[in-house]
C-alpha cells in the first residue's frame, strides 16, 4: 500500500522536509533510548500470534478501568495487549501481569520526560509492531467504528487494507455524566457509557498545521466547560490510533500527529472523507476529582502543566458538564449520522 496522499498546503521545500526528516530521527533515537528504562515483568511476547492487531497502552493506576478496557478490546479481536506501566501503586501491574495475552513492562521513569509515553511506547512499536496493524490507546479511550457489531478488528484492518489505507483516525469523545462529577457510582468491569451517558455532538473546528500537516482539531464539552474563554487552550482531539506500523515511522504529540508527514493525511476530521472512527473518552468516572488533585500534584501531563492548574482545579470543583445541547449517546452508527465520523464501506470488504 502507498502512503496517503500530503494535503492540498504550499510544499515544505527541501529544508522543510529535511528537519522533518531529522526531528524524526530524533525521536526514534530516543526510542531506543528509552528501553533501558523499562523492564519486562510479565515476558509473553513469544505468545504474540503472527496475525491480528497488536494494542499499545502507558498507563498509571487505571485498576479501575482495565477490567473492561481489556474484555472490551478482546471482544474487537486484539491479538495482544503491550503495556508499559509508569509506577501504578493501586493493583494495575498484578493484575496485568496475570493476564495471558499482556506482555508488561514497569518504569518509574519521568511520564513527561518520556514525551508522554511516546518514548516507551515508540521502541515496542519498533520491536514488535513492525508490518503489524497496531492500536495505540489510553486505558481510557474505547474505539468504535460503523459496522463495528459485525466487524472486529481483524475484519477492519482488511477492509482498509483493500481500499489503501494505512490507518484509520478518529475523533476523541468526552463522554460525561448528568450530574455533579463524583456522584456516580462505578463498578470495575462496568461498562462506562452505562455511566458517561452523554456527548456534545459539536461545535467541533479542525485545521491544517505546518510543517506536519497534522490535523488539530478542538471544541465540545471540555472546550465549553473548562476553556471557554480562551478556546485556543482546549484539548486536541483528533488521533491516529490505528496505523499499519513502519519502524520508520514515529509519534510526535501522543497519537495526534505522526511522522512521516504525509501519514497524517489519513484522518480529516468530523465530516470529513477519510475512513474514520471515533474514540469515546470515558475520562470522566468519579474517580476523576480525586485523580485531577493527584495528577495537578504530579505535574506530568502538560508540557508547561502550570498554566492548567486551573483545569484540574476546575475538574475538583466537580461541575455538572450536562446542559440542554447534550446528547444521549446509543451507538457507533448514531456518531456516523451527527457526522462525527465517516460511515465504512463494508460493501467492498
Amino acid at each position: 500500500m502507498s502512503e496517503p496522499a500530503a494535503p492540498d498546503l504550499p510544499p515544505l521545500g527541501l529544508t522543510g522536509a529535511y528537519r522533518l526528516r531529522w526531528k524524526r530521527r530524533r525521536m526514534l533515537w530516543r526510542a531506543l533510548r528509552a528501553r533501558r528504562q523499562m523492564a519486562k515483568v510479565a515476558g509473553h511476547t513469544a505468545q504474540i500470534p503472527d496475525e491480528g492487531v497488536l494494542a499499545f497502552i502507558v498507563l498509571r493506576n487505571e485498576i479501575t478501568r482495565l477490567p473492561f478496557f481489556l474484555d472490551y478490546y478482546r471482544r474487537l479481536g486484539a491479538a495482544h495487549f503491550l503495556v508499559v506501566d509508569n509506577g501504578s501503586d493501586d493493583g494495575s501491574a498484578d493484575l496485568l501481569a496475570e493476564q495471558p495475552d499482556v506482555s508488561l513492562w514497569q518504569t518509574a521513569a519521568s511520564y513527561r520526560d518520556s514525551r508522554f509515553g511516546l518514548d516507551w511506547l515508540g521502541w515496542l512499536l519498533i520491536r514488535h509492531g513492525h508490518g503489524r496493524w497496531c492500536l495505540t490507546v489510553d486505558a481510557d479511550e474505547l474505539l468504535v467504528y460503523s459496522g463495528m457489531e459485525d466487524h472486529g478488528l481483524d475484519s477492519l484492518t482488511m477492509l482498509l487494507e483493500r481500499q489503501g489505507c494505512l490507518g484509520l483516525g478518529a475523533l476523541m469523545l468526552d463522554l460525561y455524566p448528568k450530574g455533579r462529577l463524583g456522584d456516580q457510582s462505578y463498578t470495575p468491569g462496568q461498562d462506562p457509557r452505562g455511566v458517561l451517558r452523554w456527548f456534545d455532538s459539536g461545535p467541533y473546528r479542525a485545521v491544517r498545521q505546518q510543517p506536519m500537516r497534522n490535523l488539530w482539531v478542538q471544541g465540545g464539552a471540555r472546550e465549553r466547560v473548562f476553556f471557554h474563554s480562551q478556546p485556543e487552550r482546549s484539548p486536541t482531539l483528533n488521533k491516529l490510533p490505528l496505523i499499519r506500523w513502519n519502524r520508520r515511522y514515529a509519534y510526535i504529540n501522543s497519537t495526534h500527529s505522526l511522522l512521516p508527514p504525509q501519514m497524517n493525511a489519513l484522518y480529516d476530521g468530523p465530516g470529513g472523507a477519510s475512513p474514520s472512527g471515533v474514540l469515546l473518552h470515558t475520562k470522566f468516572l468519579p474517580e476523576i476529582v480525586s485523580k485531577s488533585a493527584t495528577e495537578k500534584q504530579r505535574q506530568q501531563h502538560f508540557h508547561t502543566p502550570q498554566q492548567f492548574d486551573g483545569y484540574y482545579d476546575g475538574i475538583a470543583a466537580a461541575p455538572d458538564l450536562w446542559h440542554p445541547g447534550s446528547v444521549r449517546y446509543q451507538d457507533a452508527e448514531q456518531l456516523a449520522e451527527l457526522g462525527l465520523m465517516t460511515p465504512l464501506n463494508w460493501g467492498a470488504a
